[in-house]
């Protein structure tokens, strides 16, 4: 799956944003591209819970 964020400023934001995402059960690969401002992980899992587990680190998942 591949979701697109919108905040993400600098390599601090990277980084929490793959420990948020490697951090829900079921979820492995995490590839996190600032300059695309989206992420990439594999894993059977809800854009909903993806989107709660992005929104607690301050950032929003968008389209």
């Amino acid at each position: 799956m591949t979701v697109k964020i919108r905040g993400m400023k600098c390599q601090h934001c990277v980084n929490s944003t793959r420990q948020a995402l490697e951090a829900i059960p079921g979820v492995s690969n995490v590839s996190v591209d600032l300059e695309n401002e989206q992420a990439s992980f594999d894993g059977d899992v809800s854009l909903e819970t993806v989107k709660e587990a992005i929104a607690k680190i301050g950032f929003e998942v968008v389209g």
